[in-house]
């Protein structure tokens, strides 16, 4: 059973009704401590690949195509370990996926967050 999951900027307070706080983006967020992120976990391994993250340039015109190349990717072998990863923390408890990026609703957390809620 996937439980609550989230999507936010990492930039934003901590709540205590979080859950588990896991960044999914590849590159640490600028002007950030680890310890001011609060995280539970850094999944880097479940963020686009670099190729793909620069292709895509947070433009919400590619958006679309952006979604259709990542979902191929967490089928990869690279990133479907984590992928796994994620979808069991997504069964035990309220997840937050946490991203550098101002645009949440057009990132990689939107699409995991999806496709988590999709894939139990």
């Amino acid at each position: 059973m996937v439980r609550q999951i989230a999507c936010r900027r990492v930039y934003e307070e901590t709540s205590p009704q979080d859950g588990k706080r896991v960044l999914v983006d590849r590159v640490w967020p600028r002007g950030m401590r680890k310890e001011e992120a609060h995280l539970d976990e850094w999944l880097r391994e479940v963020a686009p690949s670099t190729e793909l993250r620069k292709w895509y340039g947070h433009e919400p015109s590619r958006f679309s195509e952006f979604r259709r190349r990542y979902l191929a990717e967490l089928r990869d072998a690279g990133h479907r370990e984590a992928a796994g990863h994620l979808r069991d923390l997504a069964g035990h408890d309220k997840l937050v996926l946490l991203t550098a990026t101002k645009d949440v609703d057009h990132s990689q957390a939107a699409v995991l967050a999806d496709w988590l809620t999709k894939n139990r």
